[in-house]
């Protein structure tokens, strides 16, 4: 894991196509912004994975295998 230091209004770059801008920092709050391609899907760390829907795969001939989280 690369652990950097970056004040308010200072980015880290992630590739070509993806930014990261710390937006404001409060007390024990960090406020961040994430510039990436519409593709690219971000969320947040706490938050189960996502559920792929038949259809999605349906839509680029892919197979259908639904994995849910325990």
């Amino acid at each position: 894991m690369l652990v950097l230091s970056r004040k308010s209004g200072q980015t880290i770059h992630l590739g070509n196509d993806i930014t990261i801008k710390v937006v404001r920092v409060k007390g024990n709050q960090v406020r961040i912004g994430v510039e990436a391609p519409q593709e690219v899907r971000v969320r947040r760390g706490e938050l189960p994975p996502p559920v792929v829907l038949e259809n999605d795969f349906a839509a680029v001939g892919g197979a259908f295998e639904c994995v849910l989280p325990r």
